[in-house]
């Protein structure tokens, strides 16, 4: 999700939360500890240098469980990030400690904000050989699925 957008959401929203991809929500009363600019420099396997910029908001909860933060409070601290940093729409990232500290892509389902599991890849498989695995296709005669021994296949 790009900045632009998390701030137009939150605008529109109420109450804040997060939900983590097993479904458990992150406790209502979580503090926003850092807001980051984050560029990350690197060379992939096959030898392409590359460059990531993400916003990256950092979750964390504490004891006082009558804590909440208001969208409203939330947009106040990404404008002075903003001032900050001096950055446009980036992409925002979420961090939230579990059994270590995860970072996540951020969606929205139209009331509560999707922390989304992020992956690693090869940047550069076709260097590397690694084949992209073709679609497994089920062959099907008049809508019924073939059976291998039937001898339609």
């Amino acid at each position: 999700m790009r900045l632009s957008t998390f701030k137009k959401i939150l605008s529109e929203l109420d109450i804040l939360k997060f939900q983590l991809p097993d479904g458990h929500f992150v406790p209502p009363h979580f503090h926003i500890t850092e807001v980051g600019n984050v560029t990350r420099n690197y060379i992939d396997c096959g030898g392409t240098l590359r460059q990531e910029n993400k916003l990256n908001i950092q979750l964390w909860v504490a004891s006082d469980k009558d804590h909440r933060l208001k969208p409203g409070k939330v947009i106040d601290i990404l404008k002075l990030a903003e001032k900050q940093f001096e950055f446009s729409n980036i992409d925002v990232e979420v961090e939230y400690q579990q059994s270590t500290i995860g970072r996540f892509k951020l969606a929205f389902d139209g009331s509560v904000f999707q922390l989304i599991y992020t992956q690693t890849t090869c940047l550069a498989q076709e260097q590397c050989g690694i084949l992209q695995e073709k679609p497994r296709v089920r062959l099907t005669a008049d809508g019924l699925s073939c059976n291998p021994k039937s001898n339609c296949c």
